[in-house]
């Protein structure tokens, strides 16, 4: 990779993404579920929603008469137009996440919520090992094939970077089963999600290559009933952007009531000794002034 080349080749996103069909959009509708729960438990009525997305087929009816936003480098957003932007399962094709997120805090009201759904670090690892070991025996190095994914406790402090209140970062790792890792592969084809990387061998797969691959996926990765299986992570973040009626954290020391005070209990310190008023309390000869 040429020095400052982005990460990502953008151009063969939109191209990965045009040759996806519906059979492929069943992790879409999963993360879509998803959200709308998280939705619902926020318990507020949006008005003026924008989704960004690059299938706006399957997310446009995530709410009324959203404003749909290609995932672009630079978002269609306008400051402060929206109550609630979601982020739908782009963030892992950014080249400049934070930036993403940014533009998003910007584009938020005062108390607006954001909510994000990308695949995490645990996707595809299975998939990832196989072809690595596949091509070490056949080529005797690696290439550049899968992209590399967030993993949760980075993403989490990028909300924080964004400038986004009230932070929270989850995620559940879905297992699926084909019969054969070529299946899986014509699979991750019909999502839009195959290789987009700029250092990528811009040539098609060597069928070698990929028959290794599927014999490895097939010894390592099979159940009992000869099914290989594959693990996509789902990462979901959402925050707040800042507003004088959030909640807002204590000033360290600021407490009056300690917590063993309140449970009844008898606090100990790192000696295994009580605690009085918050400090270690130690034995008189314990301390020694000169």
């Amino acid at each position: 990779m040429t020095s400052g080349q982005p990460l990502f080749d953008r151009d063969a996103v939109s191209r990965n993404r045009a040759r996806a069909t519906k059979k492929g959009m069943f992790l879409q509708d999963l993360a879509k579920v998803e959200i709308e729960e998280r939705l619902k438990d926020v318990n507020r009525t949006f008005k003026s929603p924008a989704i960004v997305t690059g299938h706006p087929e399957v997310w446009r009816n995530l709410f009324p008469h959203p404003k749909l936003v290609d995932d672009t480098e630079a978002l269609d957003l306008e400051p402060n137009a929206h109550d609630v932007i979601v982020h739908a399962m782009n963030l892992h094709w950014a080249n400049d996440p934070v930036g993403q997120l940014v533009q998003a805090r910007h584009a938020l009201r005062a108390d607006g919520l954001f909510l994000a759904v990308l695949f995490g670090g645990q996707t595809l690892s299975e998939l990832r090992t196989s072809i690595a070991e596949a091509e070490t025996r056949i080529f005797g190095g690696l290439s550049p094939r899968i992209a590399p994914m967030g993993e949760i406790r980075d993403l989490g402090a990028v909300i924080q970077r964004a400038g986004l209140a009230l932070p929270v970062a989850d995620s559940f790792a879905l297992k699926v089963t084909y019969a054969t890792a070529l299946d899986l592969m014509r699979d991750i084809r019909a999502m839009g999600e195959t290789n987009a990387l700029n250092a990528r061998q811009k040539v098609f797969s060597n069928r070698n290559l990929m028959l290794e691959t599927a014999r490895i996926y097939q010894d390592n990765y099979a159940d009992d009933d000869g099914r290989i299986f594959a693990t996509f992570e789902l990462i979901f973040l959402s925050g707040w952007a800042p507003d004088e009626s959030q909640q807002q954290p204590l000033r360290p020391g600021s407490a009056n009531t300690r917590l063993a005070d309140a449970l009844n209990t008898t606090e100990l310190g790192l000696e295994g000794k009580p605690v009085r008023g918050g400090r270690n309390v130690k034995d008189e000869h314990d301390v020694n002034r000169d």
